[in-house]
C-alpha cells in the first residue's frame, strides 16, 4: 500500500513515466481493435518495430553530416527521432497496405520480412552511434525510466488527436473494416477511410514508440483487444474493453515493476500475457460449464 500511495502521489520522482504508461495503455488498445477486426495482427507486431528504426535512423542523421547530438534527451533530439518514427511508421504501413490490397505474394512473409529486417537495421544504426547507448538503447528496449515533460505533453497531444478523429468518425472506420462489401454498396470513399484509419494507426504507433518504445507499444496494441474479443459482445464493448484492460494492466504492471524493482516494458508484457491466459482459460470453461 506504500508502494502505490507513492505512485498516486504528485510529487513522485517518476509521475510522467506513470502518466504516459497508462495513457499510451487507454489509447494503444482504441486502434489495436482495428488491427483485430481486419486480422492485420502481424502488422500489430512489425510497425513498432520498424517505428524504432525510423527513430534510430532519425537520430543517425545529424552524425552523418558531421553534428553532434550530445543530449539524448534534448528537445531537438526528441523532435529530430519523433519525425523519423512517424515518417517509418506512415510509409511503412501505407506500403504495406497497399499490397495486401494487391493481393500479391504472402503478407505474413512481408510482414515477417519487415519486422526482423527493422529490427536489425535499428540495431546496426544505433551500434554505430557514440551516444546511442547513452539512452536510445534502452529507451527501445522498452526500459520507461524516465519521460520529460516535453514528450509527456506531445504524448497527450498526439493521442488526444487520434481520439477525437475516432469518436468522430468511428462509424465509417468500423463499417468498413468490420464489413467491406457493405461500406461499397453504401458508395463509401473506402480508400479514403482506410487512408485515415492507417495514418490514426500511424501516428499512435509512432508517438507510443518514443514515449515507451516497441515492447510495451506492441503489447498494449493487441494483447488488451485480444483479451476483450474474447468476452465483448458489440463493437462498443469491444473498444471500452480494450481501452480499459490496457489502462489498468499499465499501472498495475508500472506498480509491479516499481515494487520488486523490476523493468516496467517487460513487467507491463508480460502482466498482460498472464491475464491473456486467464481470460482464455475463464472463456475455456465457461464453454465446458455450458
Amino acid at each position: 500500500m506504500e508502494t502505490l500511495l507513492q505512485i498516486l502521489s504528485p510529487t513522485f520522482l517518476l509521475r510522467n513515466s506513470v502518466y504516459a504508461s497508462v495513457l499510451i495503455g487507454f489509447a494503444c488498445p482504441l486502434v489495436g481493435v482495428f488491427l483485430i477486426i481486419r486480422r492485420l495482427v502481424f502488422m500489430g507486431v512489425a510497425l513498432p518495430q520498424i517505428s524504432s528504426t525510423g527513430v534510430a535512423f532519425a537520430l543517425s542523421l545529424p552524425l552523418w553530416f558531421g553534428f553532434h547530438l550530445t543530449d539524448h534527451g534534448s528537445q531537438t533530439a526528441h523532435t529530430l527521432a519523433f519525425a523519423g518514427s512517424i515518417v517509418f511508421s506512415l510509409a511503412a504501413i501505407l506500403s504495406l497496405a497497399f499490397m495486401e490490397r494487391r493481393g500479391r505474394g504472402q503478407p505474413e512473409g512481408r510482414l515477417g520480412t519487415a519486422y526482423v529486417v527493422a529490427a536489425a537495421a535499428g540495431i546496426l544504426l544505433l551500434a554505430k552511434n557514440p551516444y546511442g547507448e547513452v539512452g536510445w538503447l534502452d529507451m527501445l528496449k522498452g526500459e520507461v525510466i524516465t519521460i520529460s515533460n516535453f514528450d509527456l505533453v506531445l504524448t497527450i497531444a498526439m493521442l488526444a488527436f487520434v481520439l477525437v478523429v475516432l469518436l468522430l468518425f468511428q462509424k465509417e472506420l468500423i463499417l468498413v473494416s468490420f464489413d467491406r462489401e457493405m461500406a461499397l454498396i453504401l458508395r463509401k470513399n473506402v480508400i479514403f477511410w482506410d487512408v485515415m484509419l492507417y495514418i490514426l494507426i500511424g501516428l499512435t504507433v509512432s508517438v507510443s514508440v518514443l514515449s515507451v518504445g516497441p515492447l510495451i507499444t506492441f503489447g498494449f496494441l493487441l494483447i488488451p483487444a485480444l483479451i476483450a474479443h474474447r468476452f465483448a459482445q458489440t463493437m462498443i464493448q469491444f473498444t471500452l474493453f480494450a481501452s480499459l484492460i490496457g489502462g489498468v494492466s499499465a499501472f498495475i504492471g508500472f506498480w509491479i515493476a516499481y515494487q520488486y524493482d523490476l523493468p516496467v516494458g517487460p513487467t507491463d508484457v508480460v502482466f498482460l500475457g498472464i491475464t491473456y491466459a486467464m481470460a482464455w482459460i475463464a472463456g475455456l470453461s465457461s464453454k465446458v460449464l455450458l
